[in-house]
């Protein structure tokens, strides 16, 4: 299986799935990632932070082996500005690239608006008769943000992933984001990567767990 998972900003990819992407390369899958935005001295970055960045993602991509990794540069916090049709456009390249038997990607009541953007611009881009190559979607469980989402709707899991053997390494992946991680409670910690992990692992009876959202799924 080739498996997509599809990132706002990098560090969603390991928050959301990192164990679940860790379990599926043990298991002899292909993963791929792609992020859609990145920073630039022009939204505000400074040259040092920009270079930190970028060796962060480089690390990431060593870390996970990904078969291959794309990132799109979409200006991060921006992409409510941005011409949908362009940002579809470029997400249904990879798709097709890749051609992902299952793609994961971000909830649609994420608090931060690059997230429901990504979100919607996936589902436009995986329409059956567009991309009929894939057979699973599901949405992410993104700490500091699906939590945040206070809309009506919530995140309501119904795919839960034994991760009890990769949560160590999915701890040291997030770790890499040395910028992203403070001390708890910070949502981005690892105490708190910990017990979300164990709450969705007391769902399904195991000790740590991920948990997605099933959009679409078919044979």
């Amino acid at each position: 299986m080739r498996i997509l998972v599809v990132s706002p900003h990098p560090d969603d990819e390991t928050l959301g799935a990192g164990g679940t992407l860790l379990k599926k390369k043990k298991q002899g899958h292909s993963i791929y990632w792609l992020n859609v935005t990145g920073i630039s001295e022009e939204l505000g970055w400074d040259a040092d932070f920009i270079k930190h960045r970028h060796e962060q993602i480089e690390r990431i991509r060593e870390f996970y082996q990904f078969t291959e990794s794309y990132n799109l540069e979409f200006p991060t916090t921006k992409l409510t500005n941005v011409d949908e049709t362009e940002l579809i456009t470029s997400i249904k390249c990879v798709f097709d690239e890749v051609e992902p038997e299952w793609i994961i990607i971000p909830g649609q009541y994420d608090a931060h608006s690059d997230h429901r953007v990504v979100y919607n611009c996936c589902m436009s881009a995986s329409k059956c008769f567009r991309s009929p190559y894939i057979k699973r979607i599901t949405s992410m469980e993104i700490l500091s943000e699906t939590e945040f989402g206070y809309q009506k709707e919530r995140f309501e899991p119904n795919l839960f992933i034994d991760i009890t053997d990769e949560i160590k390494e999915k701890v040291q992946a997030m770790q890499l984001y040395d910028t992203e991680m403070e001390d708890s409670p910070f949502p981005r910690s690892v105490d708190s990567i910990h017990a979300l992990a164990a709450v969705r692992g007391a769902q399904c009876f195991c000790k740590y767990a991920e948990a997605f959202c099933i959009i679409k799924q078919s044979e």
